[in-house]
């Protein structure tokens, strides 16, 4: 009797999912998907995950992974056949905490700014612009986050600046940020990306390069 496939509690745009389903395609770990509503979230899942946030992975012995960070963790563990671990440790997590706190925080009041009333648009803006100045400058001196490969640092961050980028599209066209807005047309259009986005039937099977 075949072990059931690990199970997936995603939905297409939340950026924390995008980075989970990134690492599991270029792992080319099989797992089951179920798009989520998020205005009526399954019973299975919070039963599972009370927090009722996605994405969760239940593995196949029943444990449960809540966290998107631990997700790609543990797809790469799996397999990793493009290394995208291999970058020093400390400065990926230092660009993953500062992505997932400050510019989170920034982005949250862009996007929404009406309820944030304390500030305008523009302000919330120029404080996620401090992450972006800081990924624009490593993305001057060497093509991609995590050194002259795809790193996971990247597929980690990306989701997040592709959401910030569309908040106002002709502003951050514009915008002094060349090689950031580079690196993310260069996500926008890739494979992995675009398999990662489209709704599966059943599961994720197939590994595609970026």
């Amino acid at each position: 009797m075949s072990q059931p496939l690990p199970l997936l509690y995603t939905f297409r745009r939340c950026p924390y999912a995008i980075r989970a389903r990134l690492a599991i395609a270029t792992a080319g770990v099989t797992v089951t998907e179920h798009e989520v509503s998020l205005r009526d979230k399954p019973a299975e899942m919070l039963a599972i995950s009370p927090k009722g946030t996605v994405p969760v992975l239940q593995l196949a012995d029943g444990s449960v992974i809540e966290e998107s960070i631990d997700i790609m963790r543990w797809a790469l563990a799996q397999h990793d056949p493009d290394g995208w671990l291999e970058m020093n440790a400390d400065e990926a997590a230092t660009l993953i905490r500062t992505n997932d706190a400050e510019f989170k925080r920034a982005l949250d009041r862009y996007k929404y700014p009406n309820r944030y009333p304390e500030r305008s648009a523009t302000d919330y803006r120029r404080e996620g612009e401090r992450f972006l100045a800081t990924l624009e400058a490593r993305l001057t001196v060497q093509t991609f986050l995590g050194g002259g490969q795809i790193r996971w640092v990247d597929a980690a961050i990306f989701p997040f600046i592709r959401q910030f980028a569309a908040v106002d599209p002709i502003w951050f066209s514009n915008a002094p940020y060349p090689n950031l807005q580079r690196w993310l047309q260069a996500w926008l259009v890739s494979p992995l990306f675009l398999s990662a986005m489209a709704k599966p039937a059943r599961a994720v099977v197939a590994r595609v390069a970026a």
